[in-house]
């Protein structure tokens, strides 16, 4: 129990100094803190492999000849 109190800038025992978490704030601030831990340790995960470069897709054929009024 004990630990400081920056209220007045002193260490002492919390309980007899009238200091207490409450217990909600303990329990969000461990939620928080292993919910950033396990981000930090699947960060690596998420990009398995680098994309692939496509190859050069085959330039249009031109108009061809030969072909008039098809429009």
């Amino acid at each position: 129990n004990y630990g400081y109190n920056a209220a007045n800038e002193s260490y002492g025992d919390m309980v007899e100094m009238g200091v207490l978490d409450p217990t909600k704030v303990t329990r969000s601030a461990l939620q928080h803190a292993a919910s950033v831990a396990g981000l930090m340790l699947t960060t690596d995960c998420m990009i398995a492999e680098l994309p692939k470069e496509d190859a050069l897709a085959m330039p249009d054929m031109g108009g061809m000849g030969g072909m008039g009024g098809m429009m």
